[in-house]
């Protein structure tokens, strides 16, 4: 589309009761970035109350009908994603802006490739914009949805804000508050999960509970004294307490509330087993570990609405009442099939059903059961079949193949979420953003506990398969040529590897940990996996770069497959004023708590590297990477390398631990100890 165009969303497809739509940009360093927001407008083009606005601090909004997936990595980098049930969305509503902003001084123009996709619900593209010329705007409006004649039209935007996030929802009515943020307030569950009984868990807003309202809570009035005659006096009538204010949306990011210290234990020894919600010891074959596993984690869907929303929004489910099932039994020619389960959610009279198929430990789907369940979903009507397993799906790497019969007019989406996501969403909910009572936290608790076990299966990408062994001795005795397809196996295990890094530091951090990509819009994700295998083949080394939020620099990750080192990195800029030495001097106390192998190695201008030196060394002689011909340093380059796990599996000898391992220790070690960069301030948006 071309800025100013606009089309009916029913003359693209007959699947747009809900819609996913997509911002997505790219940067040459990896590390540009910014959020999305979503405005919803009444007749007179303002917001009904400050609850219409959707953003990082109110991710949900018009009672459930928009919502915030957040990012997800694609071929041309990342895309944040927005649901839109448009069948939910409040009568009063005329118009939905989309909107995304920066922060911290920055600019789109920074950012290159700006573009809005929008999908119907079986995951078909149906509108592409690219937004030009918003060079020198911290916010910029994509597009916007907006009724006409009953129904849904898409236009094409691009108007860009030189006032922020702060001005643009301003200029649509909402009134917000970026003074001073208030302290962080303790948590409200103990490390081991159980609600504290002596306050409340932390509740976001509800959908149904705008920011802007306040309910007038009454309390009863002190009776007066007694009566000059000695009678004592009848009780003041009640009088309503004063209004509460209301609560205004801050731009400025709230503050992650972490679990409070484990509560002292009243068991006599540490032999003695809490008692669980959901039990694993008892779990002895595959098929008991599935059937479990499907049951646990679709009750807690069903049970904690902000779970289940989140795990099904993007796949196009609306948002209403959820119930879920298991091992439901439907014919299928001369022999019935059983699915896993069944998830189906209710709203406005309307249905949406999806079949689920399970796997847990390293059982791969098998492609006849699937399709199945694509057929008699087709027959029923049925809107999505959803797999779950422990591998992780690529772009343009299906992890199993279907046949789509193009003369069915009923068309069904087929959707795949790994254990690891499903863990990743639980962390972020429990963790770092709260539910709306202590009975939702303490099951997701349950649920993390069971995951997470060691009997459960459900662990996530484990296994870097069959053509690990056979590439590593190929590189070793360099018979491993170009072309071979067990290098383009092994590289695309090494994406689904480092996405389940990301999804793991990011669920414990919570925070956006994303892979880096740096290429170019429409680059075909086949196509740069077989360059990257050629890459292999030829440097006998796996290459990644992770950004995680609120760090100054991206994390490199190389695993040298020919000396068996595991090498991680990050880049920090250094324009602080000063001497040399006294920069350096600077580094070196900010890394006082670092491991003393950590290597430094400093970046000057015009020249690449300079001099290096391990921390152990450093710390008595911090001159010693001062460059000696005067030439001007531009940054420091810190890294740590590690033996690498030889087996393909997540063993403690294994490559996968070894990478998680490597992960854990530079983030906990190293780059915790280096200050974030002030664009972490969203409370001072930029004015003009």
């Amino acid at each position: 589309m071309v800025k100013g165009a606009n089309v009916g969303l029913t003359a693209l497809s007959e699947n747009v009761g809900s819609v996913v739509v997509g911002l997505g940009w790219s940067s040459a360093t990896g590390e540009g970035d910014a959020d999305v927001s979503v405005l919803l407008l009444d007749g007179d083009g303002k917001v009904r109350s400050d609850g219409d606005f959707c953003f990082y601090n109110n991710p949900v909004a018009g009672n459930g009908s928009v919502q915030l997936l957040g990012k997800t990595p694609t071929a041309d980098g990342s895309e944040d994603r927005i649901s839109f049930d448009l069948d939910a969305v409040p009568q009063e509503i005329d118009k939905v802006v989309v909107a995304a902003s920066r922060y911290g001084g920055s600019r789109f123009g920074e950012l290159d490739d700006l573009r809005l996709t929008l999908a119907d619900s079986t995951g078909d593209g149906l509108v592409r914009f690219a937004v030009d010329g918003a060079d020198e705007v911290s916010a910029v409006i994509f597009g916007e949805l907006y009724r006409r004649s009953g129904e849904w039209k898409f236009r094409a935007v691009g108007q860009g804000y030189a006032s922020g996030l702060a001005g643009l929802a301003t200029d649509y009515g909402v009134d917000i508050d970026d003074t001073e943020e208030d302290a962080p307030e303790p948590a409200d569950l103990a490390e081991d999960g159980q609600p504290q009984p002596d306050r409340p868990v932390h509740e976001p807003p509800r959908p149904e509970e705008p920011l802007g309202e306040s309910p007038v809570s009454r309390v009863p009035a002190q009776a007066a004294g007694p009566r000059v005659d000695g009678t004592p006096a009848p009780p003041a009538p009640e009088q309503p307490a004063a209004p509460k204010p209301a609560r205004r949306p801050r731009t400025a990011k709230k503050k992650v509330t972490l679990p409070r210290t484990t509560r002292k234990s009243l068991a006599d020894n540490e032999s003695w087993r809490a008692a669980r919600l959901f039990p694993v010891s008892a779990l002895k074959s595959d098929r008991e570990r599935e059937t479990r596993a499907t049951s646990v984690v679709l009750s807690v869907m069903a049970q904690v609405p902000e779970f289940g929303r989140r795990l099904t929004a993007g796949f196009g489910a609306p948002a209403g009442r959820m119930e879920t099932y298991t091992e439901v039994t439907l014919p299928h020619g001369e022999s019935p099939r059983r699915p896993d389960g069944v998830i189906r959610v209710e709203r406005a009279g309307k249905l949406w059903t999806a079949l689920v198929e399970t796997k847990t430990n390293g059982n791969a789907l098998k492609p006849d059961q699937v399709q199945a369940y694509m057929d008699i979903a087709a027959r029923r009507g049925y809107e999505a079949v959803i797999t779950l397993s422990n591998d992780v799906a690529l772009e343009g790497s299906p992890l199993v193949d279907v046949r789509i019969d193009g003369r069915r007019k009923h068309k069904v989406a087929l959707w795949h979420l790994s254990w690891a996501e499903v863990v990743h969403q639980a962390q972020l909910l429990i963790r770092h953003e709260g539910v709306g009572n202590a009975a939702h936290a303490w099951l997701l608790q349950e649920l993390l506990h069971y995951l997470q076990h060691e009997n459960s299966g459900c662990h996530g990408f484990q296994n870097m398969g069959a053509a690990w062994v056979p590439v590593r001795r190929g590189i070793d005795d360099e018979t491993l040529c170009q072309g071979d397809a067990r290098a383009l196996e092994v590289i695309e295990n090494w994406e689904r590897l480092v996405r389940q890094v990301c999804l793991r530091l990011g669920g414990e951090l919570g925070q956006k940990v994303l892979p880096v990509r740096r290429t170019r819009r429409g680059s075909d994700p086949r196509a740069l996996r077989t360059e990257l295998a050629d890459h292999l083949c030829e440097q006998g080394r796996l290459n990644a770069e992770l950004r995680i939020e609120g760090t100054p620099g991206v994390l490199a990750l190389t695993a040298d497959l020919r000396t068996g080192k595991l090498r991680t990195s990050i880049e920090i800029p250094d324009a602080e004023p000063g001497y040399p030495l006294s920069r350096v001097k600077r580094l070196i106390r900010r890394l006082s708590d670092a491991p003393a192998d950590l290597h430094i190695e400093t970046l000057v201008d015009g020249q690449g590297t300079g001099p290096r030196g391990t921390l152990e060394r450093l710390r008595p002689e911090p001159a010693d990477i001062v460059p000696k011909d005067g030439a001007q340093i531009t940054g420091f380059r810190l890294s740590l390398l590690k033996s690498m796990g030889n087996g393909r599996g997540s063993a403690e000898t294994g490559f996968i631990r070894s990478v998680d391992q490597a992960v854990d220790r530079f983030h906990a070690q190293v780059v915790v100890h280096l200050e974030a960069p002030a664009r972490r301030s969203r409370s001072a948006e930029p004015t003009g």
